[in-house]
């Protein structure tokens, strides 16, 4: 094709739609993702008043979490696999649809049973609808802006959920409960789902336009261009026999970790601990995908233009700074005040999320190129969530039986560790990187 001016600048304005749609739709996903987290001061309130115990009520709760979060990450592997497969547009379309469906249960549901159940189910369906994202960047984009590209969608779950808890506060202060944050949260998502219904398309070749090239050291390289897709088996050999593929891996469980517990805890955590009301509670916890967005955009712009071992040198310093926060939150000066535990969160947030958002996507785009972007950002992803299984029951019990101080402490533990991680990989990517300037 020979590009002119108004070709070129059609392309571009289609490039920037489907960005837009990957935004604002993985944003829909969170509406009913966070629900579960900004309406636990609630659920835990109402299992109470039919008889349990508020700290067993927690801890029931906290477990049908970290089922769903197992569910998330156990879908997570054929996610991705299915979305080098079949595209990564009916990923993305069905995660979306199942989520409305499972939503609308647990709104009606009352038992413990029928809350795990729904939740499961929407955590399940909803892990189709990263890798369609990652799989759909990697035909719009060339490798040298995969740190940015994928800061800007990654907006998606750190921006659209400080917007989904603002917006659920506003529904609760409002008189809202529990079941009206659900149904509206799930009318929502429908109307996200018809937008991108429309909008999101799977490859620029739809429009007669190539696709980018890739990286020139993913792991797919040595496969003819031309060739059939590879199966799974072929997709999940080559990803695994990557000792550098596990580095990532290893570094998306620790971060996984720290995130899904912020995530999950931090509204639980404000009301109980700093006394805030759960509309207040809800809006505050905002502070943590809210700087974790700023976080995302410095880091994927920094990382891109750092070039070899730059994600990785971010990924370091991040968890090394962050596990020092976190020491300081578990502190009793911080505990007894309303200021600080706010400040330090968000300090977390920025030092963790950025890193955190490299691994199941520039990185994985990396890895995987266009041809196994979606398998790789799914092993990466899941292996991340079956280390986010602990921030639901294992938290939950943490912060009852022994305090906030001590939850804080074990996650500083785990953020210093993975910063070990970060140091292996620092130089594995600038080999990497070396084998990039020998390619290009």
């Amino acid at each position: 094709m020979i590009w002119t001016t108004a070709n070129f600048s059609k392309f571009v304005q289609r490039r920037t739609l489907n960005v837009a749609s990957l935004i604002i739709g993985y944003s829909g996903y969170y509406l009913c993702r966070s629900n579960l987290s900004v309406s636990m001061p609630f659920l835990i309130r109402e299992l109470s008043v039919r008889g349990m115990r508020p700290g067993a009520a927690q801890v029931a709760l906290g477990s049908i979490a970290s089922l769903g979060v197992l569910a998330y990450a156990l879908g997570k592997f054929p996610s991705g696999s299915l979305a080098d497969i079949f595209g990564g547009r009916r990923n993305f379309l069905f995660g979306m649809g199942g989520s409305v469906a499972f939503t609308m249960l647990f709104a009606a549901s009352g038992s413990v049973p029928l809350f795990t159940l729904a939740w499961i189910g929407n955590r399940a369906v909803q892990s189709l609808g990263w890798a369609g994202a990652v799989k759909i960047t990697s035909r719009w984009f060339t490798f040298r802006s995969y740190g940015t590209v994928m800061g800007l969608i990654s907006l998606s779950y750190l921006f659209g959920d400080a917007v989904s808890r603002q917006f659920m506060g506003l529904l609760i202060s409002r008189g809202l409960g529990w079941r009206g944050v659900f149904f509206t949260t799930a009318m929502v998502l429908a109307g996200l789902l018809l937008l991108c219904s429309l909008t999101l398309r799977e490859s620029p070749s739809e429009y007669g336009v190539p696709e980018p090239a890739a990286n020139p050291t993913n792991l797919f390289r040595h496969l003819d261009e031309d060739a059939d897709s590879p199966g799974v088996r072929q997709l999940l050999q080559v990803c695994l026999r990557s000792s550098l593929f596990w580095g990532a891996c290893i570094l998306s469980l620790g971060t996984t970790i720290l995130r899904e517990t912020f995530s999950l805890w931090t509204p639980t955590y404000f009301a109980q601990a700093v006394s805030m009301s759960e509309a207040v509670a809800a809006r505050t916890s905002a502070v943590f995908p809210l700087l974790g967005g700023v976080s995302v955009l410095v880091c994927g712009w920094l990382s891109d233009k750092l070039g070899g071992g730059g994600r990785a040198s971010l990924m370091f310093f991040g968890l090394v700074g962050s596990g020092f926060a976190l020491i300081a939150l578990s502190s009793t000066t911080v505990q007894g005040s309303r200021t600080w535990p706010v400040l330090l969160i968000g300090l977390v947030a920025f030092l963790t999320l950025g890193p955190y958002s490299f691994l199941a996507g520039a990185i994985a785009l990396d890895f995987g190129g266009k041809r196994g972007s979606g398998t790789a950002s799914g092993l990466i992803d899941g292996a991340g969530y079956l280390g986010g299984v602990l921030s639901g029951d294992a938290m939950a019990r943490i912060s009852v039986n022994y305090g906030w101080s001590k939850a804080f402490l074990t996650l500083a533990a785990i953020a210093f560790l993975s910063s070990i991680a970060a140091a292996w990989f620092v130089v594995g990517e600038k080999k990497r990187s070396r084998l990039e300037e020998s390619l290009i």
